[in-house]
């Protein structure tokens, strides 16, 4: 770990007086704090394929007050690359849970502060005010999706005074984008979207049209991070919701009590599914059937009856209620089917309960035994860190750092990270290196992971959804989770999603996977692997946290994946 960087105190170089401008050109692996010069890239060609976004950073120190600063800034893309080129201010955003105490030495900072993270685009022609005596960021993503545009070409940036139109800064970095498009990804990789936090936030009604906006927009954000699958609100999902209380109901099935049996309506899931298709997601996941950590009681269920709608099933109802397994007896089948017919391009998870915990085992089979025969023959997958639980869940999904008695019995798991995993294995918290966010596509890879899950798209709420908040105004779930573990996107004031720095370096990290997948189609996996897998080195819980080792390695496998395409050319 040659880049692990939380030990001693910052080191803070704003001579007095300053009276130029100051700019480096930065990688994307780089985060630009206010109050630390960032290090320079090296000139390194950017090199990726079609649909890939190759991105970098221009960081830039004002004049200090009293030396000619308070001017505001233009940035300029020459013209033959500004169609294929986004620029976006890194924009500053508050942390105030930043590392658990204890934590190891691969954070960037433990201080509550203001952390970059946020992209906020920049419009053509738009003015930058820097923040006097702080650094900031412009970032800058190239994507080159048609072959004809495809090739070697130098992205020249200017950045110009607004006052007399000087130019303060100008630099060429130099990208190459090979006409060549990468194959989808092929592992399920799921980052649950709240649908009750869209709603909340923007303050719309469930389901009204402005909603479906946003789930469009937020559908479609979710797939360009290269998502393959989304949990699917067929019943609100019962997720980090405290004992005893509700979240914002979003219930894509409406159940009605007739009198003789329940009648479903599966219209506005059919609605979900078309947007789901639209944007390329290839496998719904079920609403998970009982409450989490446990699986004691009942998902919030809601029912309509002639005398009005009734919260029917929910934490007053324990999991093995008769009534509720008399619902799922005729709803399972109905849902079954339904999907069957709707959803046969693509795949369907199901879900019995989040997270159990080894002290929950008795609950969790019973809860189990409710559906068993209702699931038969369906993929069952659920979230656990226990290998006590390995006989209970078809299809566990494992805790990145409790992964080894998985692989000791010679499985290659389905993976996830949350809040828990803070210590020696990727994340992806504000505080953290990118390269600690990117390197989990290469981790995938390396261990034949089938897929990876985590938890929180767009959580907006506190911890247990005991309220909901502003995610421009608190990054850390009321201070309960490092910054950036709750979400990976931010609000936009039009209903669109905003990118973080932490979205676009995964994604990077999803491409890269789908670059390695390609090589080893070309070679086989083994080879593939050797060009990230450190020496055998990589693991879940060590990496190498060098940025340029980290993208000098990605240009590697490019390089080996174009000598086997012309080999076979000739």
């Amino acid at each position: 770990m040659t880049e692990a960087t939380m030990t001693g105190p910052i080191q803070r170089t704003h001579p007095y007086p300053r009276p130029d401008w100051t700019f480096v050109c930065a990688d994307a692996l780089t985060k630009v704090f206010p109050d630390d010069v960032p290090p320079a890239a090296a000139q390194d060609e950017l090199s990726g394929f079609l649909g890939e976004t190759l991105s970098f950073q221009v960081a830039y120190l004002p004049p200090a007050h009293g030396s000619g600063g308070g001017d505001r800034i233009r940035v300029e893309v020459d013209e033959a690359s500004a169609p294929f080129t986004v620029v976006s201010t890194v924009e500053l955003v508050p942390v105030t849970l930043a590392a658990f105490d204890g934590h190891d030495a691969g954070y960037l900072r433990d201080a509550p502060g203001l952390y970059p993270d946020l992209l906020k685009p920049l419009p053509d022609g738009a003015l930058v005010r820097p923040l006097a005596a702080s650094w900031g960021a412009l970032w800058f993503d190239v994507r080159i999706d048609e072959a004809e545009n495809a090739g070697s070409r130098t992205v020249g940036v200017r950045i110009v005074r607004e006052s007399d139109s000087q130019v303060l800064y100008q630099v060429d970095v130099p990208v190459q984008v090979h006409p060549v498009d990468l194959p989808g990804l092929d592992i399920i990789n799921t980052h649950w979207l709240h649908a009750d936090c869209l709603a909340d936030y923007y303050g719309v009604e469930a389901f009204s049209a402005e909603h479906w906006e946003r789930l469009d927009a937020f559908i479609g954000a979710a797939a360009r991070m290269r998502a393959t699958s989304l949990l699917t609100p067929t019943w609100t999902p019962p997720l980090d919701t405290a004992v005893g209380g509700t979240r914002t109901p979003v219930q894509l099935v409406g159940i009605a009590d007739e009198g003789n049996g329940y009648a479903f309506d599966f219209s506005r899931l059919g609605r979900w599914l078309a947007l789901c298709r639209k944007h390329g997601i290839t496998t719904v996941e079920i609403a998970h059937l009982f409450t989490q950590w446990g699986a004691k009681a009942t998902p919030a269920i809601y029912v309509d009856t002639p005398s009005g709608r009734e919260h029917r099933f929910g934490w007053h109802v324990p999991a093995t209620d008769p009534q509720y397994r008399d619902l799922l007896e005729q709803l399972l089948p109905a849902l079954r089917a339904y999907l069957d017919q709707e959803w046969s391009e693509g795949s369907v998870l199901w879900h019995i309960s989040d997270e159990p915990h080894p002290a929950d085992r008795d609950s969790y089979l019973a809860a189990r035994e409710v559906v068993h025969d209702l699931l038969a023959g369906a993929d069952v997958a659920d979230a656990l860190s226990d290998f006590d639980f390995v006989d209970a869940v078809a299809i566990p999904i494992v805790a990145t750092d409790a992964v080894e008695p998985f692989r000791a019995a010679g499985m290659n798991p389905f993976v996830y990270y949350c809040v828990s995993q803070h210590t020696d294995v990727a994340n992806r918290f504000i505080a953290m290196p990118s390269v600690r966010n990117r390197v989990l596509g290469r981790q995938l890879f390396v261990n034949r992971a089938p897929g990876f899950l985590h938890w929180g798209f767009n959580f907006w709420n506190t911890q247990f959804s005991l309220g909901s908040l502003d995610p421009f105004a608190d990054t850390c779930a009321g201070g309960a989770f490092p910054g950036g573990d709750a979400s990976i996107v931010y609000p936009a004031p039009d209903g669109t999603a905003w990118p973080s720095v932490r979205y676009r370096v995964l994604t990077q990290g999803m491409d890269d996977h789908r670059a390695l997948q390609l090589l080893r189609d070309l070679t086989d996996h083994d080879t593939a692997a050797s060009y990230v897998d450190e020496g055998g080195e990589l693991s879940y819980s060590r990496f190498d946290y060098d940025r340029r080792a980290h993208l000098s390695a990605r240009q590697a496998v490019d390089e080996r994946i174009l000598a086997e395409l012309a080999a076979r050319s000739k």
